[in-house]
């Protein structure tokens, strides 16, 4: 049984994921881990805090998902959300690899272009079609947000580079389960 003082600094921790201040959040959590390091629930916030700064939906859904499962007082909360978390680390681990295998390793992306400057040169070509033709054997595209593949994915299909929109689609789709972008882009595929 834990104190009722212990018991408030983790609300204030689970306060401050609440409102997406995730540095604060894991803060607090990593100051109840070095005094009581058995603490599930520290254990499990300070992880869920660490996803949230580059993931932060899929780590409120999966804090949300805890919440209701230790107000269940299910005696599993722990292992089933570490489960979880294993599994998002795995998809988010495909995703890069889909993304190396698409543009190159770490050390070829060096010499590609950001997508920003990609958006530049379809400006400037007039043309996604053009643009994309002009360097898809010369140099690589480097993609580093979702909402740059999201919208990458979305010019492929619009454009007709269908397999290789295919290919992406099956890697965010592991990557992000439930987007519903990414089910838009299949139905206009099979469409």
């Amino acid at each position: 049984m834990r104190s009722k003082k212990t018991q408030q600094i983790l609300e204030r921790a689970e306060n401050h994921f609440y409102r997406g201040d995730y540095g604060e959040a894991m803060r607090i959590y990593g100051l109840l881990l070095r005094d009581f390091p058995d603490l599930g629930e520290a254990r499990i916030g300070a992880i869920l805090s660490d996803i949230a700064v580059e993931n932060d939906d899929e780590a409120q859904a999966l804090f949300e998902y805890y919440q209701v499962l230790k107000s269940e007082e299910n005696e599993e909360a722990e292992r089933i959300i570490e489960e979880m978390i294993g599994s998002l680390d795995d998809a988010l681990e495909k995703i890069s690899e889909l993304l190396e295998g698409a543009f190159g390793s770490r050390e070829e992306t060096e010499n590609g272009i950001t997508y920003a400057d990609f958006k530049e040169l379809v400006a400037l070509r007039g043309s996604f079609r053009r643009a994309f033709e002009d360097i898809m054997f010369s140099t690589r595209v480097v993609i580093t947000e979702k909402e740059e593949l999201l919208d990458f994915i979305q010019q492929l299909v619009n454009h007709g580079f269908n397999e290789m929109a295919m290919r992406y689609i099956e890697g965010a789709a592991v990557a992000y389960p439930g987007e519903a972008r990414i089910r838009e882009l299949i139905e206009k595929l099979k469409g």
